[in-house]
This record gives C-alpha cells, sequence and structure tokens, in this order.
C-alpha cells in the first residue's frame, strides 16, 4: 500500500470518527500531552458566570475567569471577549478526574506584548491606544498589558479634568519599560513635541513682523492667552489682549475662541511669538476721540494724578491732560487737593491733536468763575505808586513860586512898582 492511499484511509478514519463523536488518535495523543504551561488555541463558545469557556479541541472545554481575561481589571467577562472570538491562552492548570481546565489569556497577551513594546520603544516608533479607563494621575490603556499615561504626558498643556478622555484614541510612543516590575509607561506628549518642533521652524519661517492672521485661542494664564496659529502657539500678553485695561484674560476671550492678531515679534531660536490682539483692531484713537470737537463738553474719568494735572479718560483707552491751571478757578499746589482717581468729571475740549494722541481739556471752564470779595479786588488790583511830593516850577522871577496848591505870592509882590507910581 502507497503512503498516498495510507494517508487517505487515514483521513477518511478520522472523519468517520469524528462523525460518530469519537476522539481521533491523534487527539487522544494531544490530550494525553497537554500539561500546565502549555501554549494552546481555541474559540469562544459560552460566557457564563462572569468566566469564558473555551473550545480547545480537548474532551471538556477550558475556562478563562474574567481576571484571566484581560491585564485590566473587570467584572464583566461579556466586555472583554465575545463568543466566536478565537484566542490564545496558557494552561494555568489541568485535572481531568474533575474535567477541570484553567486557562489564562491575560498570560500569553502579555508575553506577546512585552516584545512588540520593547520593540516599539527602541525605535520610537507612533502607535495608537484607546483609552480604557481614567484614575488618579492619569489614563489606563490596555495593550495585553497594563499600561499608564500620565497626567503630564497626555497633552502639551495642562488638563485639569481627564474625565471625557475614556474611550478616546490616542497617538503615543513608549517612554519607559520594566518587564521585572511589569511597569509600561507611554506619552502622547513626547509625540505632539516632536510634531510641534517639526512644524514650528517652518511655520516661523513663513510669519513676519506686522502680519495679520487668524488663530484659535488654547489656553489662558494669568499673564495673557495662548493663540494656535497654525500648528504654533504664540503668547498674547495681557496687555495686548484690549485697548482698556484687562483685569484677567478671561475677561476678553475664552478658549476655542477665534481671534484676529498681529504679529509684534518672532524669535525663532527661543521658539516665541509675540503676538496681539488690540493691534489688529482700530485704536481708539482712530474711532472714539474723532467724536470730539474742540468746545465739546464732556463726562470722563479722572485716571492718574501728578504734579503737573490730571490725566481724565474721555472714551476707552482714550485720556487727556487737565493741566493744573485748568482745574479750578482758585489757586491749588496740587491736583491731589481736589480731585482723586476715580472721580466723574465734566471736562471742556480745549484743543486736540489725533496724529500726536493728545487732547488738552479743561475742568474749570465747565464750571462759573465764582465772584471775587472785596478784598480779593482789593487784593487783585496794582498797587498803587507812592505819592510824590508837588513839583515846584522854577520861574526867572526869585519873588513867584508856583505849586500844584496855588499861586503862593500877592499882588503887592508882584505889581508893587507900579503902585508906588500912583503914589507920586
Amino acid at each position: 500500500m502507497t503512503e498516498e492511499i495510507k494517508d487517505q484511509e487515514t483521513t477518511g478514519a478520522e472523519n468517520t470518527a469524528a462523525e460518530n463523536g469519537e476522539m481521533t488518535e491523534q487527539q487522544m495523543t494531544d490530550m494525553v500531552s497537554l500539561k500546565k504551561g502549555d501554549t494552546v488555541k481555541g474559540t469562544i463558545v459560552k460566557i457564563e458566570d462572569n468566566q469564558a469557556y473555551v473550545d480547545i479541541s480537548y474532551k471538556y472545554d477550558g475556562v478563562i475567569p474574567v481576571k484571566e481575561l484581560s491585564s485590566l481589571q473587570s467584572d464583566n467577562a461579556g466586555e472583554l471577549v465575545q463568543i466566536g472570538q478565537e484566542v490564545e491562552c496558557k494552561v494555568v492548570s489541568i485535572n481531568d478526574n474533575k474535567e477541570s481546565l484553567i486557562l489564562s489569556k491575560r498570560a500569553i497577551d502579555s508575553e506577546n506584548a512585552w516584545e512588540g513594546l520593547q520593540e516599539k520603544l527602541d525605535s520610537q516608533e507612533v502607535f495608537e491606544v484607546k483609552v480604557a479607563d481614567v484614575v488618579k494621575g492619569g489614563l489606563v490603556v490596555d495593550l495585553g498589558l497594563r499600561a499608564f499615561i500620565p497626567a503630564s504626558m497626555v497633552e502639551r498643556h495642562f488638563v485639569e479634568d481627564f474625565s471625557d478622555y475614556k474611550g478616546r484614541t490616542l497617538r503615543v510612543v513608549v517612554k519607559e519599560l520594566d518587564r521585572e516590575n511589569k511597569k509600561v509607561i507611554l506619552s502622547q506628549k513626547d509625540v505632539l513635541d516632536r510634531e510641534f518642533e517639526a512644524n514650528k521652524q517652518d511655520i516661523v519661517g513663513k510669519l513676519e513682523v506686522g502680519q495679520e492672521i487668524e488663530g484659535t485661542v488654547q489656553r489662558l494664564t494669568p499673564f495673557g492667552a495662548f493663540v494656535d496659529i497654525g500648528g504654533v502657539d504664540g503668547l498674547v500678553h495681557i496687555s495686548e489682549l484690549s485697548w482698556t485695561h484687562v483685569a484677567q484674560p478671561s475677561d476678553v476671550v475664552n478658549v476655542g475662541d477665534k481671534v484676529r492678531v498681529k504679529v509684534l515679534k518672532l524669535d525663532p531660536a527661543a521658539g516665541k511669538i509675540s503676538l496681539s490682539i488690540k493691534a489688529a483692531q482700530p485704536g481708539p484713537w482712530e474711532t472714539a476721540a474723532n467724536d470730539f470737537n474742540i468746545g465739546d463738553i464732556i463726562t470722563g474719568t479722572v485716571k492718574r494724578l501728578a504734579s503737573f494735572g490730571a490725566f481724565v479718560e474721555v472714551a476707552p483707552g482714550v485720556e487727556g491732560l487737565v493741566h493744573i491751571s485748568q482745574i479750578s478757578h482758585k489757586h491749588i499746589g496740587t491736583p491731589h487737593e481736589v480731585l482723586k482717581e476715580g472721580q466723574e468729571v465734566q471736562v471742556k475740549v480745549l484743543d486736540k491733536n489725533l496724529d500726536e494722541k493728545r487732547i488738552s481739556l479743561s475742568i474749570k471752564e465747565t464750571e462759573e468763575a465764582p465772584a471775587q470779595s472785596e478784598t480779593e479786588e482789593r487784593a487783585a488790583r496794582p498797587a498803587r505808586s507812592r505819592e510824590r511830593a508837588p513839583k515846584v516850577e522854577k520861574i526867572d522871577n526869585p519873588n513867584v513860586s508856583l505849586s500844584n496848591e496855588g499861586l503862593s505870592f500877592t499882588l503887592a509882590e508882584r505889581f508893587g512898582d507900579k503902585l508906588n507910581k500912583f503914589k507920586k
């Protein structure tokens, strides 16, 4: 009998035995040799009592307890495997007398995972993972073994709440492996940092100081807002958020807002980009200041006091100067004597120069000058010059003396000679 005929007869016998529910000689041999530690393959045929039953072509099915299904803790076997799923397991224990065959899918998954992760660590390969759970300090991933993404390695920025990360797909690299302590650390931040650095130089090289572009607010800090301008973040300092005073960035913008910004400064070496939102908007001097005409009386707020006068805000971002001489009708030594910061006042526009961003104002010209008292009038008059002695005019006749008080001579003294002639 040839070998081909023998094989055909053997195959036919096996088929007949299978049809009759009998085990073949090869199956009997496999069953006899099955022992603890062996690796077997099978199909999930039932999920019951929180464990999975596996057909491995043995005389009875093997059982995978829920804790041996995955490296992650779970109370529901149905969440970890499905009926009909093919699995590879390791024999944990076998007792033919009790028909007990305990298998572990987790053990094989873990062994396979360590080998693959070591290769990924060496090559720094980027691969996708699905977040299985959110725990204190970070995220948990099932890679056939438990892997952890610390909170500081999830994003390039601080994340306060990770509750919506469960089920997300992240792109990560292996950061650390410690097989002895069964420790696997992954990082998405390293992937994002790598991509950021790759794009930064290219993007920065295309930017120019003074250029205006669209961006998206990514995050807020006490000192400003970071805006994404195409894969690279630039900082809008709090002083550049608005033409008006800003107490905190959230008063002006929110995360996710679309904003127009102007490039103020570029530092490619340090990777810094300084942006401005207010510089990309019309300034207050281009809008509100045009509404003010010389002679107008308007309401303003005292913003600052100086020794030479007061700065009054007459529109958001528009301040004019009230010189100390224009504050009050009465004499004052300093503006602090009659004004205080935050005070609302009426002012008159005396002059304006929009090109130099200057407006001259007056408070006293909005008020009626008080009536002067007699004492104040007398003090205001120029001092009279001291009265001089009467001026005496000299004449040729020594007997004649003229002054402002009248003539100081007699008729006899003036016409004495002629009178004497009449007497003769």
